[in-house]
């Protein structure tokens, strides 16, 4: 499944679609995060998912609403598929993706790890796991 995901990530042709950064997520810290599927309303077939993290966001809505209007300047759509949380580690080289949002639900973990092995490509350890909040 993660493979198939990670086939259509590279071959975006949509430059409104190429434009949008994969992952944006805080450098260090425990914060929540979204994972938000992208896509442009005039070509059906294509779309991206993202990360996107802050310790800032009381709440998951929040750094939906912080993400949702970059897409919409665009004239991208977007849907947020779940939520969970982020440790990053950097001095570790270590990121671990758990848990779920109360709003969203739980994202799936291991489309966020392929996203994130993709941009942290130096780390040692990017471990996800659905339990815990």
């Amino acid at each position: 499944m993660a493979a198939s995901h990670m086939a259509s990530a590279t071959s975006y042709k949509n430059p409104k679609l190429i434009s949008i950064p994969e992952v944006e997520i805080d450098k260090n810290g425990k914060f929540k995060y979204i994972l938000i599927k992208v896509h442009d309303p005039d070509i059906d077939r294509e779309f991206k998912h993202i990360v996107r993290g802050t310790s800032k966001a009381a709440y998951h809505a929040d750094i939906y609403d912080n993400a949702v209007s970059v897409i919409e300047e665009k004239g991208l759509d977007c849907e947020v598929l779940g939520g969970g949380r982020i440790e990053h580690e950097p001095s570790k080289k270590s990121i671990k993706i758990y848990g779920y949002s109360q709003q969203y639900g739980q994202a799936d973990h291991s489309i966020t790890h392929s996203l994130l092995l993709r941009k942290f490509k130096d780390y040692d350890t990017i471990t996800w796991s659905n339990e815990g909040y």
